[in-house]
């Protein structure tokens, strides 16, 4: 027999080997079969209960510290700069509420937020409107998957159309400062010996109190003219509480609301009160700032500011009474509201302040701006102030 030639195979051999071969063909076969009726099955049981859940609109209260946070909105396509957003959405897909497309395009679940606050800034009771899932346990779900710092203290159910920043009337905040902000320019600029007495306190409230009602706030953001209508905006109240010790360091609380505000507006507000208290600036140059010439009004620390609250008024009268929504008052949160405050938003001021000295650090840069450079040129051109412009009810910008 040749070298390269095969010795021939017995026919039954042939026949078991043709078998064998069949066999394990139909037994792949049967397998792939098998295995992509359980892919369809089980994607179809996931499809399925997916629709048999019901998606409605819901708002959701939030309370979160802000440190090492950029703001609240999400930046989609800059995942270096963190924000609260981020770990919201994250929370909602892992926890079943919103699938996960919808995650990478919030417009999906009709997203939005009451306010925009800015890098580092705390809320004890911001509000969101979205659709989700009503899954059962849905706030212990959504918690378990967020950081300690980061909680959904109360969920409601609301009308299908609702936008919280659009519904909401007014917004409150609260801004946390260290008292020695506000001693004489000539002391220690960072004495934590200094207590506030009643007579400072009196002259900052009466400070505060002229910033109420509707005025031209284009020089406490850098995003608006003296032209445009949306710099008017109205305030509701603002004033400083009674001092306090934590620490052994003195503070005290400036409570502000508005209908809103503009971006980095209430930190001006507190910065250009303070520099008029530490006598760096004229009480003059604070009604000249709602005129048309640009005043240097200085940008305290975002640090101690904290979005206290949103509200509905609006809303509530109308739906809140109207037997299938819910007031959105949060009478039954607050507890946890001031639990939170107490756990994570006020020791986080105090221990950073303590750490980071940044107020002190702040009031250093004072004398650098020309307060009365920016006093004389508003006092020479105040007679040339546009006509009362109309004020804009559009919230553009609410940020701070």
């Amino acid at each position: 027999m040749a070298q390269n030639e095969q010795a021939p195979v017995p026919l039954g051999a042939k026949e078991e080997q043709d078998k064998k071969t069949r066999n394990r063909q139909g037994r792949t076969r049967v397998w792939e079969e098998t295995e992509q009726k359980a892919k369809k099955l089980k994607n179809s049981e996931d499809e399925g209960q997916s629709r048999k859940l019901p998606k409605r609109k819901v708002v959701l209260l939030m309370a979160y510290s802000g440190k090492g946070y950029h703001g609240m909105q999400r930046n989609v396509g800059a995942s270096q700069f963190r924000t609260i957003e981020d770990d919201l959405v994250c929370a909602l897909v892992r926890s079943g509420c919103i699938p996960e497309s919808h995650g990478e395009d919030m417009k999906k679940m009709s997203f939005q937020r009451c306010a925009r606050t800015d890098k580092g800034v705390s809320a004890a009771g911001q509000v969101v409107s979205l659709k989700v899932w009503l899954i059962d346990d849905i706030l212990e779900k959504i918690n378990s998957h967020l950081p300690s710092h980061i909680r959904i203290l109360g969920l409601k159910r609301v009308t299908g159309g609702f936008n919280s920043k659009n519904r909401c009337d007014a917004r409150t905040y609260c801004y946390m400062l260290p008292t020695f902000a506000f001693a004489h320019k000539d002391q220690d600029v960072q004495d934590e010996s200094f207590r506030l007495s009643a007579e400072t306190l009196r002259h900052v409230n009466e400070l505060l109190a002229c910033f109420q009602g509707t005025h031209n706030f284009h020089n406490f953001t850098s995003q608006k003219g003296p032209q445009e209508p949306s710099a008017r905006r109205y305030i509701l109240e603002m004033h400083c509480g009674e001092p306090f010790v934590r620490d052994g360091l003195e503070f005290a609380v400036i409570t502000v609301k508005g209908q809103s505000f503009m971006m980095h507006q209430i930190r001006k507000m507190v910065g250009l009160v303070v520099a008029i208290v530490r006598g760096h600036a004229p009480e003059s140059l604070l009604a000249h700032s709602w005129g048309p010439t640009k005043v240097d009004v200085p940008k305290a620390p975002g640090l101690g500011l904290v979005l206290e609250r949103v509200h509905f008024d609006k809303y509530n009268q109308r739906f809140g009474g109207d037997g299938l929504h819910e007031p959105l008052d949060w009478v039954a949160e607050e507890a946890a509201i001031a639990a939170f405050k107490e756990r994570h938003i006020f020791p986080s001021i105090v221990d950073t302040e303590r750490h980071e000295h940044s107020m002190a650090l702040w009031l250093g840069t004072l004398p650098a701006h020309d307060f009365s450079a920016s006093a004389l040129t508003a006092a020479t051109e105040a007679s040339k102030a546009p006509s009362p412009l109309e004020v804009s009810e559009e919230g553009e910008g609410d940020t701070d």
